[in-house]
């Protein structure tokens, strides 16, 4: 995936650190990612729906708030508003590049930020918040212990997270002060909420005073088990499945026509898992799936095997002409099933040595509905002219070329 590391000013001219997450082919529309309370642009779950969304053709720009992560300027000096503002001056960085975010998305604190930023960036036509609060002083139970210090001294040192931060009395006060329902009710723009039940960081109800207080579109989705900060990569790979599917709907994205040659445009797999095999599959900005190996041979089994994909071409390329065929005939065919079985396994065959094998995909067809003898032996024949097995049967050539762009190197 390609990425830019870039930088721009905040609300009180202090320089940003953002990284834009890139679509391999075209922007179809633009997405910003606001992070949690003292987190960063990089945590987890930010990476991973930023790479989800970008394989759908959705450019992701995540950055440091204020004396966060690698950006400039004093944490302590900060508060939500100024988060807000930061959000703010985000949007208008991507508009002066002709980006303007179609999409709000935000973590926790990031996503009560986004809620209220809504109302400052007219081009977003969709809010994501994912394990946020409906009461942003919701956050001050962190730090309970010093709010005495902090009410006479005007600021706390305070240790979040295994790490030591000032908070100071401006950040206490803004949160106290700051009201989110009549920002949810004028939203103006589809709701996604995205909550975890055992959340036990910021209560469900919090998702619940959300969805209640905003008008329709609106959507609520369970994270089930996760944890606050959506650790576990399988936690985080759900809600990116989740806000990509959702955003399909609300977000308005127009793909490009197919290149020439290739009319079924381009299918693009990306790696989701060095440590194991599994695979991010994209056909254009619609069609997901994964591809996994099973357990017996180092996969997690999360989606079909490289040649179960093959199989599955050849079963769905047979159903599919048998149906025009008999459409076209007029036959009384009620349905089809079709059963594909191959029997070489992919890792045995990727190895370098060993004796060489031939590939047998092994077709069982079911036709149901009245036809006749010579119906169902005329449609068995029309199957062998799929062209999925006429590619099999005939071969095909595969041409390879290494991409070499710096972005590409450096995404």
């Amino acid at each position: 995936m390609p990425a830019e590391r870039i930088t721009f000013p905040g609300h009180a001219g202090n320089t940003l650190a953002a990284r834009l997450d890139l679509p391999e082919g075209p922007v179809l529309a633009t997405a910003l990612f606001a992070h949690c309370f003292t987190c960063s642009k990089d945590i987890p779950a930010a990476r991973r729906i930023a790479g989800r969304l970008a394989a759908m053709g959705i450019a992701v720009l995540r950055f440091d708030f204020t004396g966060l992560g690698h950006s400039e300027g004093e944490f302590e000096n900060t508060s939500f508003s100024s988060n807000v503002a930061d959000l703010i001056m985000a949007a208008q960085y991507l508009a002066s590049r002709d980006m303007a975010p179609s999409l709000l998305i935000g973590h926790s604190l990031g996503g009560a930020a986004v809620l209220r930023a809504r109302a400052g960036i007219p081009s977003v036509k969709g809010v994501v918040t994912l394990g946020a609060p409906f009461d942003p002083s919701h956050v001050s139970h962190h730090f309970d212990a010093a709010l005495p210090e902090i009410d006479a001294k005007g600021r706390a040192e305070v240790c979040l997270g295994g790490r030591p931060f000032i908070i100071g009395k401006e950040f206490v006060e803004d949160i106290k002060a700051e009201a989110l329902a009549p920002a949810i009710a004028g939203l103006k723009a589809a709701l996604l909420v995205l909550h975890a039940p055992r959340d036990e960081t910021v209560s469900i109800d919090n998702a619940a005073s959300i969805f209640t207080a905003a008008k329709h579109p609106k959507s609520f989705v369970t994270l089930d088990d996760a944890d606050h900060l959506i650790t576990r990569a399988a936690d985080a790979e759900y809600a990116a499945e989740v806000i990509a599917a959702w955003a399909g709907r609300y977000v308005g994205m127009t793909p490009p026509a197919p290149p020439p040659g290739a009319p079924e445009g381009i299918l693009r797999v990306t790696e989701a898992d060095p440590e194991g095999f599994l695979q991010d599959v994209q056909s254009g900005p619609y069609h997901h799936t994964y591809a996994d190996e099973p357990l017996a041979y180092g996969g997690t089994n999360r989606g079909m095997s490289p040649y179960g994909f093959v199989a599955a071409g050849l079963g769905a390329c047979t159903s599919m002409t048998l149906r025009m065929y008999a459409r076209r005939k007029g036959w009384p065919l009620e349905g089809i099933s079709v059963d594909v079985s191959h029997d070489k396994v992919h890792a045995q065959d990727a190895q370098p040595t060993g004796p060489a094998k031939i590939d047998q995909f092994t077709r069982v067809i079911h036709l149901c509905g009245p036809l006749s003898g010579e119906q169902r032996a005329k449609l068995m024949e029309i199957a062998d002219k799929c062209p999925v097995h006429r590619t099999l049967e005939s071969g095909a050539k595969v041409v390879t070329h290494l991409e070499t762009s710096t972005q590409a190197a450096t995404g």
